[in-house]
């Protein structure tokens, strides 16, 4: 490895290595710093600027073994012995995402310990493992979304190695890996890009700081270079964009669109589909169009809007942004639709917010969940749903997941109603950055009526400890636990049985519901289909009568009774708290 730096700022750059003379870099006409001299693997070095006498990681740094603020390793990514020759990828299209952070999905919290967990998620039946961000971060746990060294992978998971040796481990068992990545800020410790050159706008902040800099050509290159690293050599299936409406792109050409031309010309390349799924905030289709048809042309992004709607079916909670989705004919909207807010009213935002999706686009290019780390996570005490819905209408929650028209994910532990909760942890080593970190959540909630003593500290190590997953439950094979695993597993071959499940077509599903009664029917299958599947689900607290034309077939129920007694050629009543899920013959209703 010979070093390099791009760096306008400084006029002077020396390369520092322990125990050796500093030695002088030569600057050439645009900027670029280098050292004619080659560092071995594990060779530790930094950089010095004019007369300062420490010195600064890289960059692009790929390992920081003693933590962000000190001396770059060099690492080889070719030297690993990759055991996937034989991996074709898979498509989006059909798939479903589990989503899990590695310091909280097992006890030890690294990428080798989450290796032996994944025959739990094959068994389970998932296609895709969507990993919250694991760049380099100060301190030693975090929610990933602090990372201020984005070629590096967070030691304490194991670093870049061991993020290789866990890539090789899915695509082994037929998972795809989808990495989280943010490009639209840098965390509020470690970051010092701005010494080097102008990566941030200083006069221009979003949510979570400065605004990354993206008129400067060479910042632009850092992204698309750091994107493709993780396709290309670390053999990645897909990336899933965090808050891109935070990217603020003055140019012709959207770096969206260089993402997504980039991974494309890649995917090309490698024979594998290669994935960008955006989060936005926006509702705006232009993110997943094709490109010539004027959009961005990436693979996907995800609806908060549909999340939004079962969330409020489900428990009832209309606060804040839930407002909007208080009748449950959101539900209906954002079933048919995708977007509930597509050019209406938002009395959250206070103005009118979204555009429509041409039905014409596939709806598996939607990402949609009833649970994510974001909506759990940034609850005042980090619950999940399983506390406050119990087993019965986590099962409804489980059903109209994952027989929804959009590409389902589930977040970790939800497949079998895990009670351990997922909280706001950092780990931030200054004190008086964790004093106000800690200080502005618990603020922030009792604004909101929170008892402040209820709010979890984040600077806590307790609460990092107690939102680690729990795998005694799953485990525990006679309770609630096992039958919400079970049930998630018998969705999740159903989907993959029954083509209408998977059928991309907005034209093709249809839904209704009844507010007052609290009950839902979906209906999943192209018209000159030999049958269409038919989701029922009874929200409400009296049985529901559901008169049928003709015979059809019970797939699946959430009812043991109701399951076992099958399907009654004229009439199906479903108990209050219950699903079923039937094949009916066209004709019928």
């Amino acid at each position: 490895m010979i070093p390099e730096l791009w760096a306008p700022i400084p006029t002077r750059v020396a390369l520092r290595r322990p125990g050796r003379p500093d030695v002088p870099m030569v600057r050439d006409d645009r900027d670029r710093w280098r050292a004619d001299i080659e560092l071995e693997p594990g060779d530790e070095y930094g950089f010095v600027l004019d007369d300062e006498h420490r010195a600064l990681p890289d960059p692009r740094s790929l390992r920081q073994p003693q933590g962000v603020h000190e001396l770059s390793a060099a690492f080889d990514l070719g030297a690993h012995a990759w055991a996937d020759a034989a991996w074709t990828g898979r498509q989006l299209a059909g798939g479903v995402v589990y989503e899990l952070h590695i310091g909280t999905f097992t006890p030890e919290g690294t990428l080798d310990s989450a290796i032996d967990r994944l025959d739990h998620l094959v068994d389970l039946g998932v296609d895709f493992v969507e990993v919250l961000p694991v760049n380099a971060f100060n301190g030693t746990h975090n929610w990933g979304y602090d990372g201020v060294l984005w070629y590096a992978v967070h030691e304490g998971y194991g670093g870049p190695a061991a993020y290789q040796r866990f890539v090789d481990a899915c695509h082994a068992r037929g998972l795809a890996v989808i990495q989280d990545v943010v490009y639209n800020h840098l965390g509020p410790s470690g970051n010092h890009l701005p010494r080097f050159g102008p990566y941030l706008r200083t006069a221009e902040r979003n949510t979570w700081g400065d605004s990354v800099n993206l008129d400067e050509p060479e910042v632009r290159r850092y992204i698309v270079e750091n994107a493709m690293m993780w396709l290309r050599d670390l053999h990645v299936d897909g990336l899933r964009l965090d808050a891109v409406h935070a990217l603020r792109d003055r140019s012709d050409r959207h770096l969206l669109r260089e993402l997504a031309e980039h991974a494309d010309a890649l995917s090309a390349h490698v024979g594998r589909p290669l994935s960008l799924i955006a989060e936005s905030d926006l509702n705006d289709p232009t993110l997943i169009m094709p490109r010539e048809a004027g959009g961005y042309g990436l693979t996907a992004q995800w609806s908060d809007d549909h999340h939004h709607a079962m969330h409020v079916a489900l428990t009832g909670e209309t606060v804040g942004y839930y407002a909007d989705f208080a009748p449950l004919e959101a539900l209906v909207k954002t079933t048919t639709r995708g977007f509930f807010h597509d050019g209406t009213y938002s009395s959250f935002r206070g103005r009118d917010h979204g555009r429509p999706i041409d039905p014409a686009v596939p709806t598996w290019r939607l990402v949609t969940f009833t649970q994510d780390h974001d909506q759990v996570g940034n609850r005042a005490t980090g619950d999940r749903l399983s506390p406050a819905l119990g087993e019965r209408r986590l099962a409804l929650a489980a059903v109209l997941n994952l027989t929804s028209p959009f590409t389902p994910m589930l977040f970790m532990g939800e497949e079998w109603g895990a009670s351990t909760p997922w909280q706001f942890f950092t780990s931030h080593p200054e004190p008086d950055l964790g004093r106000a970190t800690a200080e502005g959540r618990i603020a922030e909630f009792a604004r909101m009526g929170w008892d402040e003593s209820v709010v979890p500290d984040p600077q806590d190590p307790a609460t990092f400890a107690r939102s680690k997953l729990d795998w005694a439950e799953p485990a525990d094979r006679d309770g609630a636990h096992a039958r919400l695993l079970d049930l998630h597993r018998r969705l999740l071959t159903l989907r993959r049985a029954r083509p209408e499940l998977t059928d991309p077509s907005f034209e093709h599903t249809t839904a209704w519901a009844d507010d007052a009664s609290g009950r839902f029917r979906m209906d999943r299958g192209a018209p000159d289909g030999h049958e269409r599947v038919v989701v029922l689900v009874n929200l409400g607290t009296e049985p529901w009568a559901v008169e049928l034309e003709g015979p059809a077939e019970m797939l699946l129920a959430t009812d043991p009774l109701l399951a076992a007694a099958g399907t009654p050629d004229r009439m199906l009543e479903l108990p209050p708290e219950t699903a079923a899920i039937l094949a009916v013959a066209h004709g019928a209703p």
